[in-house]
């Protein structure tokens, strides 16, 4: 009986073309015990043998803007659970998530927090969370959200619009202070929720109230608006922030003379930005509320306005903004009725699996960005935003083994019998797509292989994470007093 080969590693990732956000190299990737251990040509043998030639070996996906098994405050329910929003998220080349815990007014935080903790057990990827304050009251303000962040939850969100989530300015600035004080990121929905209540008010009673009237409800300018708004108040308190879902050519105008003046101010965007447009709205009510989604959908002119500013760098990561909602089921899109009008459609589209493959399509395949870019935007960018890079976001030595090797011939026509979501559609029907994920590894476990689906539930793990550098204030004040820390620079 002949000897049987030891193996030097447990996976081993041979012959293809490693892309990192700041380098591409031919190598081969080792793999044990969940981690990367080598990089380098010709590794030994591995007790496993991905093939990757003539493929991209990438960090996995990091979807920092996702709503899994969430209820909404404007009616409705999410169509996932934790187990087929993660299942999905994987065999789109996504290995890690970002989802919220989410508080309304008259909540305390605590108890949704620990309930959401039970129900992420089910996922098959890793994950952490947002906090989303509805009601920034004392005690949530002083004693809870401070214990929460000190426990890893170090993003919080916020909305500038909806009835029961939107903060006023006072409110606004109690989060900034206490995410200054505690260091973490605020994530803000922006928008203008009184111009588009008036709007809304004017529409109905004109009797305009098909689904592509949700575009005329919030144009451009009510998110340009708020932009700004926000952008001032963080100023004031030199407090970090990112705007979620940079929509349109006007708001990330905004964002881009904020970072010029050095401020540290960091926005995303998401793929039915680039693919999508109001005219998809422009439908029955019951297609057209596929596309419903906040901020709307805008224009050709603001597609190209995004990836110009994903190339000036004022746009850092492209999320999904994963909010699915079922067609034909009573806690759905429909949830206020089949003739609902458009304000009250639940908001949001699906999105986890097909975020990765059309963001490769519309940018590396069609030339308006380079490989690493792509890897920077659905990645790296998110891993150092939010405080889990290097161990996230990067194909290096003692990060984990999370990969995505990708097909980047792959020609694909998005159909929803070809998904792995819950939800009873995708807004992508007939989409398609050049460059799609042969390969998904978490944490060096194969969770998606070819068509072939290796998904666990309860294999993810929450992400804790531990204050870091990158979301520091940057120093500067618009006046000697920091109202924080209630100290006066000396003059």
């Amino acid at each position: 009986m002949g000897k049987r080969a030891v193996s030097d590693f447990d996976l081993v990732i041979r012959g293809g073309t490693v892309v990192n956000a700041a380098e591409i190299s031919k190598c081969d990737v080792g793999v044990k015990d969940g981690r990367i251990v080598a990089l380098g040509e010709n590794l030994g043998p591995g007790a496993r043998e991905v093939d990757a030639a003539g493929k991209y070996v990438m960090p996995g996906g990091i979807d920092s803007h996702c709503h899994i098994d969430q209820q909404s405050s404007t009616g409705g329910r999410n169509a996932e659970s934790f187990e087929g929003g993660t299942r999905s998220a994987a065999c789109g080349g996504t290995t890690t998530i970002i989802c919220f815990a989410a508080q309304e007014r008259g909540e305390e935080f605590m108890p949704i927090v620990r309930d959401y903790h039970e129900r992420a057990k089910q996922s098959c990827i890793d994950y952490t969370f947002h906090l989303i304050i509805s009601d920034p009251n004392d005690k949530v303000i002083n004693e809870e959200v401070p214990q929460l962040i000190d426990e890893g939850h170090r993003s919080l969100k916020i909305f500038m619009t909806y009835p029961k989530n939107r903060l006023n300015d006072a409110e606004i600035l109690r989060v900034l202070d206490v995410a200054k004080r505690k260091q973490a990121l605020v994530c803000v929905h922006a928008e203008n929720h009184d111009a588009i209540m008036y709007m809304t008010e004017k529409l109905l009673q004109a009797e305009k109230n098909s689904t592509k009237h949700h575009a005329w409800c919030k144009p451009p300018l009510v998110e340009r608006e708020a932009t700004h708004r926000m952008i001032m108040l963080a100023e004031l308190v030199d407090t970090p922030i990112q705007i979620f879902h940079v929509s349109c050519e006007e708001a990330a105008e905004e964002v881009h003379r904020a970072r010029r003046r050095g401020l540290k101010i960091f926005s995303e965007t998401c793929p039915q930005y680039f693919v999508l447009t109001a005219r998809d709205l422009d439908r029955d009510q019951r297609e057209g509320a596929k596309f419903v989604c906040s901020p709307a959908p805008r224009t050709e002119g603001d597609q190209e306005s995004l990836w110009e500013h994903i190339n000036l760098g004022t746009i850092g990561n492209v999320t999904s903004d994963h909010a699915p909602y079922n067609i034909d089921e009573l806690e759905g899109k429909f949830w206020a009725g089949d003739n609902a009008p458009f304000s009250q459609i639940a908001n949001g589209v699906p999105g986890l699996e097909t975020r990765m493959p059309i963001t490769f399509s519309e940018g590396v395949a069609k030339g308006r960005i380079d490989l690493q870019t792509f890897v920077a935007l659905t990645s790296t960018n998110a891993a150092k935003l939010f405080g889990l890079y290097p161990k996230k976001g990067t194909i290096a030595v003692g990060a984990d083994a999370d990969i995505c090797v990708w097909d980047a011939e792959r020609e694909v026509t998005i159909t929803q019998d070809i998904l792995h979501h819950d939800t009873d559609y995708t807004p992508y029907e007939g989409l398609e797509v050049t460059g799609w994920p042969a390969v998904t590894i978490s944490r060096g476990k194969v969770v998606w292989n070819d068509g072939d689906v290796h998904c666990e539930p309860g294999w993810g793990r929450f992400l804790a994470r531990e204050p870091y550098d990158y979301i520091k204030p940057r120093g500067g004040l618009p006046t000697p007093f920091d109202p924080v820390s209630l100290t006066t620079a000396e003059e």
